[in-house]
């Protein structure tokens, strides 16, 4: 089965989901017709079954999406959406920085940089509700965290500051970056939960 994944690049970790997103589709045996590229624009995202939304500075990425008039093209994506820390922010219905405009697209309130500064980043070893093969290592860099979810929100794993994962539907949102390891179990997850 083929799959076609988008990332958002107006800025962030771009080049790591890609490659991530590449591994992970090996590991799964997709054939050579799956493909991980850029989007950029509206008429990129419409090429999409999913999209990933990097890692970066949530209030530029949100100034960026309507610069670039993927607002609402993202809104109406039919397709999964995989965010990563900036992307957690973006996703969310709820964000306490006014700058940053969520898209609304997975209920829950987010507190960005719940964990300090750049020099309080860290590395963990992270449960995540049935996740198998033990532990995710973490990588939290300027991380947010969600302080609520609504209904329909599967909570995957929490720290003591707050949620870093869940799942709606066909959509995953984390607070850290699993792009950065070698590990693509998430991403794969994320990729059977398309049911494409």
């Amino acid at each position: 089965m083929d799959v076609r994944i988008g990332v958002l690049a107006l800025q962030g970790n771009v080049s790591e989901h890609i490659g991530a997103f590449e591994r992970a589709l090996a590991g799964m045996g997709h054939t050579d017709q799956s493909s991980v590229f850029p989007v950029k624009r509206p008429a990129d995202l419409e090429r999409c079954d999913a999209l990933a939304i990097p890692g970066g500075e949530s209030t530029t990425i949100s100034r960026l999406i309507d610069k670039n008039q993927l607002d609402e093209p993202i809104r109406r994506f039919p397709g999964g959406i995989f965010a990563t820390c900036a992307g957690m922010v973006l996703i969310a219905t709820r964000v306490d920085d006014p700058k940053v405009r969520p898209l609304g697209l997975i209920d829950m309130t987010i507190d960005r940089n719940a964990f300090g500064r750049q020099k309080e980043s860290f590395e963990t070893d992270l449960p995540v509700k049935g996740l198998l093969g033990g532990p995710f290592h973490a990588i939290f860099i300027r991380a947010p965290v969600a302080t609520q979810t609504g209904l329909g929100v599967t909570v995957l794993s929490r720290l003591p500051q707050g949620i870093v994962a869940v799942e709606q539907g066909r959509h995953m949102a984390l607070a850290f970056h699993p792009e950065l390891g070698g590990d693509t179990r998430l991403h794969e997850r994320f990729l059977k939960n398309l049911k494409i």
